[in-house]
């Protein structure tokens, strides 16, 4: 960093990235990240939801973590709930999946599901 211009940069692009982690957005994604799910890969994984919303310019979609959902032999594990608290359970994901659930479930509004803790299991 050599200038306050340079400085003033960096602040805008953490500000919007943490805008995305906030929970006041209307569909949330929540990402299990205890150690069962950073040891099996949550970390790309919700980076990699970060990442493709924030490429698409998806406003209404609030990226969160929580500790262990509980089934730690899926992780990673994420969850989609709506606003009317509707919640869709993907598992043993990894980036490229994400990043289909951004496109697929969080724009076109149809979850995918094979991902899903229902055909998983």
């Amino acid at each position: 960093m050599k200038s306050l211009a340079e400085l003033e940069a960096i602040r805008e692009r953490a500000l919007k990235e943490m805008s995305l982690r906030e929970n006041t957005g209307k569909i949330r994604v929540v990402v299990g990240m205890a150690t069962c799910g950073i040891a099996a890969g949550a970390r790309p994984v919700m980076n990699a939801f970060i990442e493709e919303l924030h490429k698409r310019n998806v406003q209404n979609v609030n990226v969160t973590m929580t500790g262990c959902i509980g089934v730690c032999r899926l992780e990673p594990i994420a969850e989609v709930i709506t606003p009317d608290g509707k919640k869709t359970t993907y598992v043993k994901l990894d980036p490229e999946k994400a990043r289909r659930i951004v496109v697929e479930h969080l724009i076109n509004g149809r979850p995918v599901k094979e991902y899903t803790i229902d055909e998983v299991e």
